[in-house]
Formats: C-alpha cells, structure tokens, sequence
C-alpha cells in the first residue's frame, strides 16, 4: 500500500509539471512546448514583422547557437542585427553569448554545455529598434514537492572532495575466525560418564556439557563449555575413553571474517588495515571492513597469502560460514577534488548523469568522469563543488522526468 501511495504522488506531481503555464515571449502565445518553428528548423520568436529563428547547432562541432533574422519573413543581412543571449540555469547560474555574422546567421561565441536546460532571454536590435524576448527551454528537469520526495526514498550530499582508491577483486569465503571456535576436551585422561550436549544445540559459555572419570584419581569432574554457540561437532559418546581427542566443538557463527587468497601478482599490494568491500555472491549484501591479518597458505607451489577480512557480528545473519563472497581490496587511494556516489549515477540518452537539487526541482546534469570505485567516482566535468545532487531514489526521479516528456529540443 505504501508503494502505491507514493508512485501515486508522484504521477500527480507529473501531471503537475507538464501543465506549463503560458509562455511570456513577446509576440508568441502558444505554451513553451508548441512554439513556432523556423526554416532551419529552430525556434521562431516574432516582434511585429523582425523575427529570430534561434537552433543549436551540434553536427560536428561542440553545440554552438546558429541565430536567422528575418523581416517580413525574408531573411535580413546578419551584419545589420546586433544580438545577445543570456541563459540562466537551475541554481542561478548565467551563461552569456555574443554574436557575430556568418553567412546567413549569426554564430554565438561559446559553446552551449549540456544540459540544454535554462531561461532565455534574447536581445536584438535592428535599425535602430530593439526586441526583447525570454522564454523556458528545459530538458531532464522536474519538480518533485519535498514530502513526496522524502515518502520515495530521496536522499541528496553535497558534492565535493573524495578518497578514490585503485581497487583489486577477488573471490574468498566465510569462515568462523579462530576465537569462535571453542572445544571440549578432558583435562585429564580417563572415561566419559555424561554429556549434556547435543550436535545442534545452542550452549552458554560455562555451561557443564560433558561429565569425565579421571583413570589417575578415579575423581568426577565436570568440563564446561569455554565459549557461547552451538555445538558443530560431537566426536565421543558416554562410556568413549577421552584422551586428546575433542569430545565436542562449539562454534559462534557471529565470529567471522572472509578468506581471500592473494596472489604473487597482488601480494605486494594488499596490506593489512586495508579497506575492502566484502560482496555476497548475488551482489545484494555488502560491507565495508578491514583487512585484519595476511597469513601464508599451505601451498607452497603456488606462493599464495591468505587475507583475512573482519565481518561485523551484526551482518552475521547474511554472511554464513562456508558462502562464496567477493572483495575488492582498496590498494591504493588519493583524495580527488570532486566525487560524487557511484550509486548516484544515473543513465540519461548517450550521457551518464546525476540529479542536482536546487528547493523542489531536479536537474541532469551531465558528467566527465575518471576513475571509478564501488563506492566513489571521480568527476572530471560537468559539475560544480558544493552542488546538491540525488544519491538515493534517483530512479524515481529518472522515471518522473521521463514520464513529464522533458527532451532535447530547441
């Protein structure tokens, strides 16, 4: 029921966007997403008989504005018109532009970053008589009020510097570290005469599991359980002689840590105190830990260390003994000036993109990126230090402007 609650919101909220109001260009009175289209196939905007067909032109060459004046809808000398354009972006940011003729048009002098998303507000003046015009050009943007985005899982961080580590996989396993494991064995030799512990059964650190007749003394004592957990193994049965044998074996299964095998190749890289991120086999649970110890293996022709990595007892209940896991194995790190969270990556036509947040409306903006970790990316372009971006439930937003129909027209 919750679930439905809110993608209800939010198809009320894209409803809400898409009813635009009317658009304040002088001489147009259409909605934004009806205006009137020139030969070039641009934007037409009209003031008495001088117009300007303003396109985008990107076939080639980094998107640059290709502005036609007309008069009387023939085309007019560029040389005759002088012209600006100002773009004002989500957050208040402007973007100016002069221009200068060629051919037929007028080439603005800079390039027209992605997103194509901004106000507009051009000046011409023809002959002595200026014309002013201003009108609304988004792409990859929605207003989403703030309880909806809160009911659909929305988070936001400030963008800014990160550590970005060079990572190494591998594959390990689960295992009950050594202090979670406890046996009970006869202090002295001689007959069992009672064992209270079953295979299976959940005991408690100095619980009496096991009743032994000294063969010396002939004297009855009692062995309790040295640490909590459940008995694993039960190797001797009342009336067995117990010498140097374990009677049984307790396991605490909250005790844990992974086992990797590193190879030669990687030896010299991975240290101990490093972080790791330990994956389960599907991918869905993970954990951020520390390699706690690097120990030599048993094979001796392969040359292969065994990493040990904590878990901590809380993750118990997803990470069994004996299950296959993941790790990648931060060998290396440097502080990058920008990064944003890898799970706040988002795909957006050809681009990869994350939401920046400015009040209640969310933007694309689309990202240069290097390098890549689980759980960091560096940006390279496309971002400014200390812009609020969307780190969880960024679908919903995805999925929201998708749905409002915000594209990539001008």
């Amino acid at each position: 029921m919750i679930r439905r609650t809110i993608l209800t919101s939010f198809a009320a909220l894209t409803l809400a966007a898409c009813s635009k109001a009317p658009s304040e260009e002088r001489g147009e009175h259409a909605e934004e997403e009806e205006f009137e289209r020139g030969p070039h196939r641009g934007r037409l905007l009209r003031d008495g008989d001088f117009a300007v067909e303003i396109a985008i032109f990107e076939d080639g060459v980094p998107p640059e504005f290709h502005v036609y004046p007309y008069q009387n809808d023939k085309p007019v000398d560029p040389r005759q018109v002088q012209l600006t354009v100002t773009l004002v972006r989500l957050g208040g940011k402007q973007d100016k532009f002069a221009f200068a003729p060629q051919q037929d048009y007028l080439r603005g002098d800079g390039e027209v970053v992605e997103p194509h998303s901004f106000d507009v507000k051009v000046a011409a003046t023809y002959k002595g008589k200026n014309h002013i015009w201003s009108y609304a050009s988004y792409e990859g943007r929605t207003t989403i009020k703030a309880n909806a985005a809160i009911e659909g899982g929305v988070k936001t961080e400030i963008a800014g510097a990160a550590e970005v580590s060079d990572l190494i996989d591998m594959s390990g396993r689960v295992e009950i570290t050594p202090e979670g494991k406890g046996e009970i064995r006869a202090w002295y030799p001689g007959r069992i005469m009672s064992l209270t512990g079953e295979l299976g059964q959940t005991v408690r650190k100095g619980q009496i599991l096991a009743r032994v007749e000294s063969s010396d003394s002939l004297q009855t004592y009692g062995i309790p359980a040295p640490i909590s957990g459940i008995i694993v193994e039960k190797n001797l049965n009342v009336g067995d002689l117990a010498i140097d044998r374990a009677i049984l074996v307790i396991a605490d299964s909250t005790q844990l840590h992974a086992e990797f095998f590193v190879y030669p190749r990687d030896a010299e890289k991975v240290r101990v105190g490093q972080s790791v991120e330990v994956r389960n086999l599907a991918g869905d649970v993970k954990v951020m830990a520390k390699v706690e110890a690097i120990l030599p293996t048993a094979d001796l022709a392969s040359q292969t260390l065994m990493a040990h990595v904590h878990i901590p007892s809380s993750l118990a209940s997803s990470f069994r003994p004996g299950m296959g896991v993941n790790g990648s194995f931060a060998v290396s790190s440097e502080s990058v000036p920008l990064a944003v969270r890898t799970k706040a990556l988002q795909p957006f036509r050809d681009f990869t993109v994350v939401y920046m947040k400015s009040g209640e409306t969310y933007e694309v903006r689309m990202l240069e990126l290097g390098r890549r970790t689980p759980e960091w990316t560096e940006v390279l372009g496309g971002l400014e230090p200390g812009t609020e971006y969307v780190t969880d439930g960024a679908f919903l937003i995805r999925a929201d402007i998708e749905k409002s129909g915000a594209s990539h027209d001008h």
